[in-house]
């Protein structure tokens, strides 16, 4: 196997990292990507990768990033927003439909998370038919935690996070907006009939949890279908949370984290009626990204779950018994990385995006 291509197809040198599936090669596959965001594999084995500037590429399996396809929404690339998650229809095969998260620019300056979705030219250059089948509401005046991880659940409806926007903590609460929840709707941006508040009333019926801070990791769980969520804290407080149907995961009436400032959030870290997160992170790694490995490529890391760390500069792996986090094993920390995404490969190994102007696709893959 070659050891890695930069963005024009040149090698590039491998590195050689120490693990406890043995030793491991991290290649990297592409670069010369502005802050990539988010990462999924096409049917073929070549990559859709977002830029968070406003830019869509795909990238081949030897590294050559295509020209920014044509016909995305319109986008407000600022602070931490911009083009975000990326994720293909389940039936991509037969109706090549692409779903994006992104900000999305509204009147008066303001900005919200939003999901459009459009169509794969054949030609592989261009999105057609783009509809914004999701917009937050309300929106912020900030450019930052817009939450943004697209997951498809089994039954093939799409789970979105969004975040408190960084100052609308206490809308977190609030079940007449968008602001720090996972919602769940139909490909077409219709309400599923089961989720929790469907049925009328206040509550806006696309929710289906609340009281999240900044969930930027996401991944269905392989065996029971749950949906878990990875999310920032404030300083210390990041959480990993197993959201079900209507519950209150507590932000910002309970959190183990403390403002920058140093002052206590909330009432305390636990509260009847709020779910306990059931691992968090203090101080904080600023994890992003999520993912179940469900492969045989790496001895004993099958059914972990791993997640980037962009403060922490790092792979995280957790270990798992049933919805318990047993251990944790830090990876990469040498490289010096802000890891924004992880995803599975259909071949098995493990790909990461850098964030960073001269962003890399990296794969990791047992040395030999």
């Amino acid at each position: 196997m070659a050891a890695g291509f930069s963005a024009h197809g040149q090698p590039q040198p491998s590195v050689r990292i120490a693990s406890s599936a043995g030793p491991l090669l991290v290649d990297t596959v592409a670069s010369g990507l502005e802050n990539p965001w988010g990462l999924t594999f096409l049917p073929d084995g070549r990559m859709l990768v977002t830029e968070r500037a406003g830019r869509l590429r795909i990238v081949s399996g030897t590294g050559q990033l295509s020209q920014p396809l044509a016909g995305l929404p319109r986008i407000s690339a600022r602070g931490q927003g911009g083009l975000l998650d990326v994720a293909i229809d389940p039936a991509f095969a037969q109706n090549r439909l692409v779903y994006v998260s992104f900000a999305e620019p509204r009147e008066g300056g303001g900005t919200g998370t939003a999901v459009a979705r459009a169509r794969l030219n054949a030609a592989g250059t261009a999105l057609e038919s783009t509809a914004v089948i999701f917009s937050q509401q309300p929106a912020g005046n900030t450019g930052r935690h817009f939450g943004s991880r697209l997951v498809f659940g089994r039954d093939g409806t799409l789970f979105i996070t969004t975040g408190d926007r960084g100052n609308m903590e206490m809308a977190s609460q609030d079940p007449k907006g968008h602001i720090g929840k996972v919602l769940r709707i139909r490909t077409d941006g219709t309400v599923p009939p089961d989720n929790p508040f469907a049925s009328g009333g206040e509550a806006r019926p696309e929710i289906w949890s609340s009281g999240h801070r900044n969930a930027q990791g996401a991944a269905l769980h392989p065996e029971s279908g749950v949906l878990w969520t990875i999310e920032h804290g404030a300083r210390g407080g990041d959480e990993v949370n197993v959201v079900r149907k209507g519950l209150n995961y507590g932000w910002p009436v309970i959190t183990y984290g403390i403002d920058y400032s140093g002052r206590r959030i909330g009432e305390g870290q636990a509260k009847p009626g709020l779910e306990q997160p059931i691992h968090y992170w203090d101080p904080s790694i600023a994890p992003s990204g999520a993912a179940f490995y469900t492969g045989d490529r790496f001895n004993g890391w099958k059914g972990s779950l791993f997640t980037g760390a962009l403060a922490g500069q790092m792979l995280v792996r957790l270990t798992l018994a049933g919805e318990k986090v047993t251990g944790e094993e830090r990876l990469l920390q040498a490289l010096g990385e802000r890891i924004r995404d992880v995803r599975q490969g259909p071949d098995g190994f493990l790909y990461l995006l850098t964030d960073s102007g001269n962003g890399r696709i990296l794969r990791v893959r047992p040395a030999g």
